[in-house]
């Protein structure tokens, strides 16, 4: 991840879920009576002969003027915008009425204190509200353009149902009913049958027929304003990616409100075919042991005296010999992102439960460019990984685990038959994804040495965070000294392992999905623990389900494994389960949960999955598919769209607001 895709990664923070309509539009009630209780003074000008009943008419009157066009817009604005062909939805549409009828409270609060500080007539304060609800109409509008795909002629119908149920009650209960009466006419009688202002508040009176003509212009000017708005900001979008930025809103919004999968699609039309390898190990356990109290790799026989037996057991296990699947590690080449589960951010979860034993899905080698553009996607992975063990030969034969360096760079390698498992690491540095290219040189230089498969795992176990980890965010690309020295660790330990000590493998595993959510950073899978033994040497390998670690967690679950166990090598891992980052880009794991309280989950589950251990055979292999992915720099092309439209539509909303707002001055100058 970029810097830039960070920015937009940061847009995250913005994401919450709507809340359910009735819930909004009983606060919009309460939010009207109190208002009212606070501005329609009615003992003021009626006597406070009896005070409750007075309190009791204010807030009704609060609730009529205030609530009521709230209420009314939430219940007819989502029937309307779909009847226009609109999307709309319920929660939304009550979600918009109240932030529209706290604008105005404020603008009625903040006028009325202007007005009683200067002196200024009751006139000022429903010149204040006649912007109000102009402006109101224009946030309506533009978000109804944001969410239902209808042209702005169409949107100004149900965006305008807030300002002109307000405006109604304006004229019923105000003034201005009386003033358009000079006779007896049957218009004129009519008026008065609508007429209610002895039932409104005293300083209705104040409202005139001049508050709608400009409530008119208004509302004609602010919806030039929105449409002027709109064209450029979506100019550049349309030039860069040949996408509409609503699209993008829409999508965006539609998630954050309610999970909708309309961010898919926009993220379908960007898309681009990608072939991805798809690697899996899988364990399984042998059904008839000839010897079961032969269990290799003993841990009170570290000398080796039983390795020449083993090593001649390398040869293919016989079908029929092979039992249930105890673990299975899945790598594909895929990011899961880019937030929540849009997209592949799920991916992890629906590897592992696609396992038949326990999955391990950890990170592989690869960035956001190679994010899936939908879920559906997914399937094509899980299909890969079936594929790539049908026909796999498993062997008992494994080499002991080793550790190499090289740089920054260090690497915890191991073989089982013609297969490889290499997990690596830049920490104590932090560090982000590593590049598709780079992952893919890496696997180069270590088949280098004869091993048909390797699962090269980035560890995503160390990372600063996006406002400390420098211009690149520690993403790991092409031409990078860190580059290089992946390179070096890669071919090191395709070297050693290949000269390494062999004999039979054996696997223990524990897994817990604690108690943690995603919000403080652990997805669904929680913590899964392999312990393997060969010739007597053991490794524990620790999956997190989460986004990176926060640093000097990772040293403190490896001390905690060690001590617990006695094990020679460790390494944890994170599976960079986008699932965590639904609400908060920057959610690593350590950044919620208690360190120690993480280290005793981690230390108990490596106890059992070494009391767990037990003889194997190990069939791997590499399977290609293709699927649509965001694609070479449509990332980084999309973040920046995204980051100039942030920065340079607040610019130009402001300046458009600007504009509108100094010709409604003049208007009312004017008038």
């Amino acid at each position: 991840m970029t810097a830039t895709q960070g920015r937009l990664a940061g847009l995250s923070k913005f994401i919450f879920r709507a809340p359910r309509w009735p819930r909004t539009l009983a606060f919009a009630v309460l939010l009207g009576g109190l208002t009212g209780i606070a501005v329609f003074d009615s003992a003021s000008t009626m006597g406070s002969r009896y005070p409750v009943l007075l309190v009791g008419q204010d807030a009704w009157q609060g609730i009529v003027f205030l609530g009521a066009p709230t209420v009314v817009a939430a219940l007819t604005t989502t029937t309307i915008d779909r009847a226009l062909g609109g999307g709309l939805t319920n929660d939304r549409s009550a979600l918009l009425a109240l932030l529209c009828e706290l604008f105005v409270v404020v603008v009625l609060v903040v006028a009325g204190v202007f007005a009683a500080v200067l002196g200024l007539s009751q006139r000022f304060v429903f010149d204040a509200l006649v912007v109000a609800l102009a402006s109101i109409f224009a946030l309506r509008l533009l978000a109804v353009l944001a969410v239902s795909r209808v042209s702005l002629p169409v949107a100004s119908v149900p965006a305008s149902v807030q300002t002109v149920v307000a405006a109604v009650l304006l004229f019923v209960y105000g003034g201005t009913a009386r003033l358009l009466i000079d006779g007896g006419s049957a218009y004129e009688a009519y008026v008065v049958f609508l007429s209610r202002t002895d039932h409104g508040p005293p300083i209705f009176d104040a409202v005139t027929l001049d508050h709608f003509l400009l409530l008119a212009a208004l509302c004609l000017l602010y919806a030039v304003a929105v449409w002027a708005f709109l064209v450029a900001v979506e100019r550049p979008w349309r030039r860069a990616l040949d996408v509409s930025v609503l699209d993008f809103i829409r999508g965006f919004i539609g998630y954050a409100a309610e999970e909708s999968r309309d961010l898919e699609r926009f993220f379908e039309r960007l898309g681009q075919e990608a072939v991805v390898p798809v690697s899996v190990l899988s364990f399984r356990t042998l059904a008839d042991d000839e010897d079961p109290n032969d269990r290799d790799g003993d841990p009170n026989d570290r000398d080796g005296a039983d390795r020449e037996s083993a090593t001649t057991d390398g040869g293919a296990v016989d079908p029929d010999r092979l039992g249930e699947e105890k673990a299975r590690f899945v790598l594909p080449m895929i990011h899961p992102g880019p937030l929540g589960e849009i997209g592949g951010g799920d991916l992890p979860r629906r590897v592992a439960l696609s396992a038949e034993g326990i999955g391990f899905p950890p990170h592989a080698t690869a960035g956001h460019d190679f994010n899936l553009v939908s879920e559906t996607e997914v399937d094509c992975v899980i299909d890969a990984a079936d594929r790539a063990l049908d026909g796999a030969t498993f062997r008992r034969e494994g080499t002991v685990p080793l550790s190499v360096e090289s740089g920054e760079s260090s690497m915890l390698a191991q073989r089982f038959g013609d297969a490889a498992l290499a997990v690596s690491t830049f920490a104590p540095g932090s560090a982000d994804d590593v590049d598709f290219a780079v992952g893919q040189s890496a696997r180069a230089e270590f088949r280098s040495d004869g091993v048909a498969d390797v699962l090269l795992v980035d560890g995503h176990n160390c990372h600063t965070g996006l406002s400390g980890a420098g211009p690149d965010l520690g993403h790991v690309t092409p031409g990078s000294k860190r580059s290089y020295d992946l390179y070096d660790a890669a071919g090191l330990a395709g070297e050693e392992t290949a000269e390494a000590d062999r004999g039979r493998t054996e696997l223990g595993v524990a897994w817990d999905p604690t108690g943690w959510t995603p919000e403080e950073g652990i997805g669904p899978l929680g913590v899964r623990v392999a312990v393997t033994r060969v010739a007597g040497v053991e490794a524990a390998y620790v999956l997190i389900d989460g986004n990176n670690m926060v640093p000097g967690l990772r040293e403190d679950v490896l001390s905690a494994v060690r001590e617990a166990t006695g094990v020679d090598h460790v390494e944890v891992m994170t599976t960079d389960n986008h699932v965590v980052n639904r609400t908060r880009a920057d959610n690593r794991v350590g950044g919620e949960v208690d360190a120690d309280a993480l280290c005793e989950t981690v230390r108990s589950l490596a106890v059992d999955a070494r009391e767990d251990l037990e003889p194997v055979a190990v069939g791997g292999g590499t399977e290609r598919t293709t699927v649509t992915v965001f694609g070479n720099d449509r990332t980084e092309t999309l973040a920046t769209q995204a980051n100039a439209a942030l920065s340079l539509g607040a610019a130009l909303a402001a300046a458009v607001t600007l504009f509108a707002m100094s010709v409604s001055v003049l208007l009312f100058f004017l008038t």
